[in-house]
């Protein structure tokens, strides 16, 4: 049985995200995904995803191992992967393979079926770049 699904009038604001160099941090969510630098807000170094979202990067240090998916449509899709592969980041077409150099494959998300592409940032969290059609 499927539970009926409820609009809640709430969004994501804004998600901190531990870092090991926040300068990489930014040049990376900035020249790759496209994101805009917002500078510092102590301690956080602070990236806009949206008009609605933002990275807080914090100078806390970390192993890695947050998974961050951003969906987009298919022509900023292309173009965030043709950043990906110019700045010769490994990728792969799922979460497991990264480093297979293959993609998009296919995935799923919030709104279904989906094709996305899977990379490490500086700090080793696992970035996912996806679009639904």
């Amino acid at each position: 049985m499927v539970a009926e699904i409820r609009a809640v009038p709430l969004q994501l604001d804004h998600l901190i995200l531990a870092v090991n160099d926040p300068k990489k941090s930014v040049d990376f969510y900035t020249r790759i995904l496209g994101f805009t630098s917002e500078g510092q807000r102590e301690p956080f170094s602070v990236v806009r995803v949206t008009p609605d979202l933002v990275l807080q990067l914090a100078p806390w240090g970390t192993k890695g191992g947050e998974h961050l998916a951003f969906a987009m449509t298919r022509g900023e899709f292309e173009d965030v992967f043709g950043r990906v592969r110019a700045a010769g980041i490994a990728y792969g077409d799922g979460f497991d393979p990264v480093g297979n150099m293959r993609g998009p494959g296919e995935a799923s998300g919030a709104k279904g079926a989906s094709k996305s592409v899977y990379f490490f940032d500086p700090s080793q969290h696992l970035i996912e770049i996806t679009y639904y059609g």
